[in-house]
């Protein structure tokens, strides 16, 4: 990624982050200013959001839903079956105990270049993970480097030029606010605070770092600056910490910088990128290109793609293996108490972060993992399912408060405190996600076959299986076992009497997502030869609950149990088809019939929609078998969003200058799906066999893909041209066979 101009916008800025900390750089000449920011930056503090007389309310609500009587339902559960206090203000949490993710300050420059600016360059470099500025000015080269260390959890700087003398600058530390300690002495800067707990007290408390070590000139401190003189190179060393990990912070980003004076550039620079490249270089993609493009600009080749994705391909492949590289920046799996990326990945500059930066979980933190397990990345799931195992808990709470129920349930956002209690309205807050998050456990499951894992996260399968068995009611028009009340996620329909509502019993989603958890933990339970008697009543329920998909007299995927007609058509939501992807009851091999009722439902909901969205609607198309559809949607999904070159005007959803997705705004989920997506186009494993090249565009007529997974344990390489598979390998266990399905045929290949 390269651009010709410094960042305006921090949508602009390039990401740099180890999973612990981040850096952003702007690339501005003078007034340069970087952002920081570290993954548990949070203000709030643990609560209880559990309405404790929540269940009494439900027998009442399942009556009036019975009756057909949602929007009456509706009013009820705004009125008892919410959160207790402020739940997350509605997004605005910063300052109550939900809290919110924030950035960490920012690492000011003020340079001194004499003479005007030519050749001027920034760079991300995704297959080392480092970022760069370069420009000459009076006749010198200048050239500066940044990376977040992927082997010492600190961030580096270097400034450099190609004459002795030329490095002049000021720097200092900024936070908009809770900052209560600085101290600049000598060629250090450190600085403290505490974070609003949301209840009139003191929350986490954070501390940082900054130590500047120059090679000649002279350096000085002035009014919290730290001001270098004449230096010809400067490397500067950046380490923050929070009190969330259990120690205290200032001692954490001390000991980090312990050996700062001994260390050099190059040593810190290849022990980083070995780590780094360890885990990045497991997937190749190379897709058939003229070549021509490499020479343009970044924010110029978006605009191009989405003109014509045929005339860039080289684009789709760097889009793909951005979203990688997010993966690896945004959690770091070896961490202690690692946290999966939120809403933000890692990543804000703000103190308020849109919608708390939290986790969103009717689709959003879900499709931040999507492409882990098949872009070959399956450790770095691992932060999540730790987060699913520890919500789990005070998800019991939740199932007692709301249902006095056993079990655990959550629902739709959460936060690092725990929270799992609904949100302040039911249209959007009363969507369980416990089912949904147990796919993960799952699905971590099928690609890595590691039994020990499974025999770890049982239980939580199971008693999320538990909660759902003790509150599903019986629908009185077909005699189904539902969930009730419910909704599907975010949307709403019009009753027969004209009233619009969202509460319902038994939408779609929660009717595939009920049954693949069952047969979840049925199968589990065989494997591990459990012989747990709790399979039975599974076994005997499954047989009642409503069939994944039921086709309405329209012929697409109907939403709820009645065919409602929808208030908004488009709707950026399409979890009916949960069960197309992330499931995988509905296909075009095992079930046509379905699978031509979700096209029907995708042309009905359109291309167009949040960045989140499109992402989605890429997975669909794949799992379709429609590469070029896919690929028209990846077009929209890089669509510009941006209006001038001075002003930030959103447009609506697409893709940022710096490859970031617009919900908009920033949402990094569109990127993780974005690329789960193209890796669904070149390989899927969910039917019971390998499919190679599934949903292959036409425009991606030749290309290699190496390292991708496959369920089972297999990775898999695939070579191709046009448009046929030429050469493939598949590895895993020795003497295993496997069923692959290849250039029309399915064949059997011994490992």
């Amino acid at each position: 990624m390269w651009y010709d101009k410094p960042a305006v916008r921090w949508e602009e800025t390039l990401p740099l982050g180890n999973g612990q900390i981040g850096m952003m750089p702007d690339g501005k000449i003078l007034d340069e200013s970087i952002v920081l920011n570290e993954i548990s930056m949070w203000s709030g503090s643990p609560e209880d959001p559990n309405n404790d007389n929540a269940y009494k309310s439900v027998d009442r609500i399942q009556k009036l839903l019975m009756a057909g009587k949602n929007d009456e339902a509706e009013i009820l559960v705004n009125r008892n079956f919410v959160t207790k206090g402020k739940g997350s203000g509605h997004g605005k949490g910063a300052e109550i105990p939900y809290g919110c993710f924030q950035n960490f300050g920012y690492l000011n420059f003020l340079h001194t270049i004499p003479g005007e600016v030519s050749q001027y360059k920034r760079t991300l470099n995704l297959a080392n993970a480092t970022a760069t500025t370069s420009f000459e000015a009076n006749g010198i080269r200048y050239l500066r480097e940044y990376f977040t260390s992927f082997d010492g959890n600190i961030g580096v700087v270097r400034l450099s030029a190609n004459k002795k003398g030329a490095i002049t600058f000021a720097t200092h530390f900024y936070r908009d606010e809770n900052v209560r300690h600085m101290n600049v002495t000598d060629n250090e800067m450190t600085w403290s605070g505490t974070l609003p707990d949301g209840k009139g007290g003191d929350g986490l408390r954070f501390a940082g770092k900054v130590k500047v070590i120059t090679k000649g000139g002279s350096h000085m401190t002035h009014d919290h600056q730290v001001i270098v003189k004449n230096a010809n190179e400067v490397l500067l060393v950046f380490a923050a910490s929070t009190d969330y990990y259990g120690h205290r912070p200032e001692d954490a980003v001390e000991h980090l910088l312990t050996n700062a004076a001994k260390w050099t550039y190059k040593s810190l620079w290849k022990a980083h990128r070995q780590q780094f490249g360890n885990v990045f270089d497991r997937v190749s993609l190379r897709l058939e290109d003229n070549g021509k493009n490499k020479d343009i600009p970044t924010d110029q080749r978006i605009q191009r793609f989405f003109e014509n994705p045929a005339q860039d391909n080289a684009m789709a492949t760097l889009y793909y293996q951005f979203g990688r590289y997010l993966s690896l920046s945004s959690t770091a799996p070896k961490a202690e108490k690692a946290l999966p990326p939120n809403l933000q990945g890692l990543w804000a500059h703000q103190i308020q972060t849109p919608w708390n930066g939290d986790y969103h979980l009717n689709v959003n933190a879900q499709m931040n993992h999507w492409g882990v397990e098949v872009n070959n990345l399956s450790e770095y799931h691992i932060p999540f399912i730790n987060l699913v195992k520890r919500i789990a808990k005070e998800g019991e709470k939740t199932a007692n408060a709301y249902y006095n129920a056993p079990g655990w349930v959550v629902y739709m956002m959460t936060n690092i405190w725990g929270y799992s209690a609904p949100g302040e309205q039911a249209s959007w807050g009363a969507s369980t996600a416990s089912g949904w998050l147990c796919n993960h456990l799952w699905e971590h499951y099928q690609f890595t076959k590691d039994e020990n894992y499974l025999a770890e996260i049982y239980p939580v399968l199971k008693d999320a299986a538990v909660f759902y068995h003790a509150t599903l009611v019986k629908e009185p028009k077909n005699g189904w076992w539902v969930t009730a009340p419910s909704v599907s996620p975010e949307n709403a329909f019009k009753m027969p009497n004209g009233k619009v509502a969202s509460v319902a019993m038994g939408p779609t989603i929660d009717n595939q997502i009920v049954r693949e958890l069952y047969k979840a933990v049925i199968e589990a339970n065989d494997i591990l030869q459990l012989q747990d008697p709790f399979v039975v009543d599974l076994e005997q329920q499954l047989r009642d609950v409503p069939p994944p998909v039921v086709v309405s007299s329209s012929g697409r995927v109907m939403e709820w149990l009645e065919d409602y007609a929808e208030v908004e058509p488009q709707h950026r939501h399409v979890s009916h088809l949960y069960g197309l992807y992330p499931g995988h009851f509905i296909s075009p091999v095992s079930t046509p019939e379905w699978a031509e009722a979700a096209k029907k439902t995708l042309l009905a909901r359109g291309d167009e929609g949040t960045g989140w969205s499109r992402a989605w609607k890429i997975l669909f198309w794949a799992r379709l078998h429609d590469g070029d559809h896919a690929l028209e949607i990846l077009r929209q999904l890089l669509k510009p969003a941006f209006k001038n070159e001075t002003t930030y005007e959103g447009v609506g959803a697409g893709t940022y200058p710096n490859l970031f997705c617009a919900h908009p705004p920033f949402q990094i989920d569109g990127n993780f799906g974005g690329s789960a997506g193209i890796a669904e186009m070149l390989i899927q494993s969910h039917d019971g066999y390998i499919h190679l090249l599934p949903a292959l565009p036409k425009a991606w007529y030749s290309g290699e893909v190496k390292g991708l997974k496959a369920r089972g344990n297999y990775i898999v390489d695939i070579r191709w041209k046009d448009g046929r598979v030429t050469n493939f390998k598949v590895r895993g266990k020795k003497g295993e066979t496997v069923g692959i399905f290849v250039n029309g045929d399915k064949i059997k290949k011994k490992i």
